[in-house]
């Protein structure tokens, strides 16, 4: 059988060791006690059981004596006042005499005589197991309806010598009688209960002192002290590192004390010494001037720099934990392998470092273009179990491609020798008429002297001209905008060109009308010609033609720059566009950022850029812009 503990019950034990001892202490202990009474009371019973039958035993033997002379001097009489007398003695509820046959002959109670029990079923004494006639005394406790619980005493009176003549020969007629005398058994159980009661009380007020002595030692030796190990380790494990706790005394709670506090402080060092190189880990990769993050097996970034969370528009908080597709794609699941270029899965297949563009979103759905070079890193976080990460530093693009003053002074510097040589034949010119005036002034030539003036005005105007258009080109980028003439700027940045184009052996042909005006940055304009200008002549290192045509579409201006070079390969023309990707043909390693910055100034003025090329016969760049007017032709 399974006892059944209620719910509220085991939980109220489940709460506390001291609860479930002394719960299982005094169940065991309960138990135990109930078993011994119960053994102590049947022992009790049993004896004095035992004790009530020796004594009825004697008594009836006395009995026996009386009713046996009363039966030799035939006293019928006196034989029934004896049974009568002794069925009214105190503790005694009956006395009969019957016959070997059951039937009773003399009866303290009125109405027994003459009534017969049946000897084959046990009448006399039920479930005593005697035998059709008796012929030993037997004792034992009976429950009769009227007199409540007695003690029946059986015993036979044997056939004598003296009886023979009445009673017939003793071999064929053994027992005489049947003495039957009943005891009140109410003081028995009386008593019994007493001692129970007695026995039961005693018990408890052991019972008591036991659970009381045995849980005041537990509770002072093992619960105490384990509540004060509990405590302390909930401390700990809500990051209060410094709780320790005060061993007392020398034995094993105590050694177990002292190892809790050993253990506590090291776990104390352990945890400072990390969080320290943690710090040191994150001061270091923010530091870093571009983003990193390190990114696990299951695509959840476990670290980042601040300057990731900066580029991405988001704070570190909202970078740790979630996905890499998630704070870098904007996307719900992993970026598909066919469309992306993911380090995750490319450095699981191979161990080299890897370097690739993206296009990452902010939080603001901006997109930002990327480039990001990654590696593996395997560490071993536990004995026999390694971890795989994949480490990202990201290069926020946009900043390069921004058309700094910087980068037109770079690429202004490439002009220096043309600009040098057009300013040096003018200058050249003004110092020989400066000579000639000199001598006509010393003649006295007034007429002469004044040609010579006007040719070293002209050149005068030549160079003004000349550092005009580069001032203009090496103007800062503003966002003021103004009505440019397509025309004048390509005529101004092919002069500029002219020493790198005798140079090289490239000619330039410009068709371009001069009517063709756009609202722009007249700096950006310039730039993105002189960057086209020059792309083309790098493509043509054998020499070749450059043709610049323009026309009217509509509302679009649209420019063509054609020339005669080595043409771009299929495969790298949707590459052109992306910064830092450069495949001159003259062996120069550029920065490959011209055509970059070309589509960025398109990007800002409204305009587009597109490219066609064919190995071995030349490029084609055009170049789309809104037209200044294109408001009033739409009207």
């Amino acid at each position: 059988m399974t006892l059944s503990v209620p719910e509220s019950v085991r939980n109220w034990m489940g709460g506390s060791i001291q609860r479930k001892l002394a719960v299982v202490l005094a169940v065991g202990l309960a138990i135990a006690s109930l078993g011994f009474l119960m053994l102590i009371v049947a022992s009790y019973r049993d004896r004095v059981l035992e004790e009530r039958s020796m004594a009825s035993l004697e008594i009836n033997r006395l009995l026996q004596v009386a009713l046996e002379n009363a039966m030799l001097n035939r006293d019928i009489p006196g034989l029934a006042g004896i049974v009568e007398r002794l069925g009214r003695q105190d503790k005694i509820a009956g006395v009969m005499i019957l016959a070997p046959g059951g039937e009773v002959r003399f009866s303290s109670q009125a109405g027994m005589v003459g009534q017969r029990f049946d000897m084959a079923r046990g009448e006399l004494c039920p479930g005593c197991g005697l035998p059709l006639v008796p012929t030993e005394p037997k004792t034992a406790f009976l429950t009769d309806p009227k007199r409540g619980e007695v003690l029946r005493s059986i015993n036979p009176v044997h056939n004598r010598e003296p009886c023979v003549q009445c009673h017939g020969a003793i071999s064929a007629h053994p027992v005489n009688g049947i003495l039957v005398v009943d005891y009140d058994a109410r003081q028995i159980s009386h008593d019994t209960m007493v001692a129970a009661l007695t026995l039961g009380a005693a018990g408890l007020s052991v019972l008591f002192a036991v659970i009381g002595g045995v849980g005041w030692m537990l509770n002072r030796v093992v619960i105490a002290p384990v509540a004060r190990l509990s405590a302390a380790s909930g401390a700990i494990t809500q990051g209060r590192l410094g709780e320790r706790v005060t061993p007392v005394g020398h034995d094993e709670i105590a050694a177990l004390g002292a190892s809790f506090n050993a253990m506590a402080s090291r776990i104390e060092h352990s945890m400072h010494d990390v969080e320290s190189r943690e710090r040191y880990l994150q001061a270091v990769l923010d530091a870093m001037p571009d983003g990193v993050r390190v990114i696990d097996e299951s695509y959840r970034v476990v670290n980042a720099n601040s300057e990731f969370a900066a580029q991405h528009g988001r704070a570190i908080s909202e970078v740790v934990g979630r996905t890499c597709y998630q704070t870098s794609h904007a996307r719900n699941e992993p970026c598909p392998a066919t469309l992306v270029t993911c380090p995750l899965d490319v450095l699981s297949k191979s161990a080299g470092p890897l370097i690739c563009r993206h296009r990452h979103v902010r939080a603001d759905g901006r997109e930002i273009q990327m480039e990001v070079s990654a590696a593996a890193l395997d560490i071993e976080v536990e004995p026999g179990k390694r971890r795989h990460l994949i480490v990202e530093v990201c290069r926020d693009l946009s900043k390069d491609l921004k058309v700094s003053q910087e980068q037109r002074l770079s690429e202004i510097g490439f002009l220096a020798a043309g600009v040098a040589h057009e300013i040096c034949n003018p200058l050249a010119s003004i110092q020989l008429g400066l000579a000639s005036l000199n001598r006509a002034a010393s003649s006295g030539s007034p007429e002469q002297a004044a040609d010579y003036i006007r040719v070293i005005e002209g050149e005068i105007g030549r160079c003004i001209a000349i550092t005009s258009r580069l001032l203009k080109l090496s103007a800062s980028p503003g966002e003021r905008r103004e009505l440019v003439v397509l025309g004048e700027i390509v005529t101004d940045v092919l002069s500029l060109l002219n020493a790198e184009v005798l140079k090289s052996g490239v000619a330039f042909v410009n068709n371009m009308p001069p009517d063709l005006r756009v609202i722009a940055s007249d700096g950006e304009m310039r730039m993105l010609v002189l960057n086209l200008a020059q792309n083309a002549l790098h493509a043509m290192p054998n020499g070749g033609h450059l043709t610049i045509t323009g026309r009217r579409s509509g509302n679009q201006i649209i420019m063509t720059f054609a020339d005669t070079g080595v043409g771009i390969a299929p495969e790298n023309l949707a590459r052109v566009f992306d910064p830092f990707w450069s495949r001159r043909a003259d062996g120069v390693q550029g920065t490959g950022l011209g055509l970059s910055i070309c589509r960025e100034i398109l990007k800002s003025s409204g305009g587009q850029i597109s490219v066609t090329s064919e190995l071995g016969k030349g490029t084609i760049f055009e170049v789309t812009l809104p037209a200044a007017d294109r408001e009033e032709q739409s009207q």
